[in-house]
């Protein structure tokens, strides 16, 4: 018994399956072309907003503090001169480290909820991936 029709039966189902694939992804790609005056007028916006959006972030009780924009950019460090007296670099790099991070975890996810209110759950691909990791 040959398998000669089955083979071709499967290469057919796969050669189907293929092409439905592209014409779906064709589909989205339409979808997209059809919101991207939404899209650019929302990024344009969240852009805007993003920038004035700032957050903080603390460490060592308030002894050191960071503040940073939804633009994921530092805006200031202020460390306490109590701080800077004791003259321990390690603890103030790590104090300093940790106050960033903070600050730029509450920036992003901040940015995100901005980008979520302001395309009205509208998805806009790639731009999570703005945002860092995490969102």
């Amino acid at each position: 018994m040959s398998s000669a029709p089955l083979e071709s039966e499967f290469e057919h189902a796969i050669l189907i399956a293929e092409r439905q694939a592209v014409f779906g992804n064709l589909g989205n790609l339409a979808e997209l072309m059809r919101n991207a005056g939404k899209i650019r007028e929302a990024v344009s916006q969240a852009s805007e907003t993003l920038g004035q959006l700032q957050v903080e972030g603390t460490a060592g009780g308030g002894a050191v503090t960071a503040k940073a924009n939804g633009r994921m950019e530092l805006i200031s460090v202020r460390i306490d001169p109590k701080l800077l007296a004791d003259g321990d670099a390690e603890l103030l790099e790590d104090l300093t480290t940790a106050a960033v991070n903070q600050a730029l975890t509450k920036a992003r996810e901040a940015a995100a909820q901005t980008f979520s209110s302001l395309t009205g759950g509208l998805p806009i691909p790639g731009l999570s991936g703005l945002l860092g990791p995490g969102t």
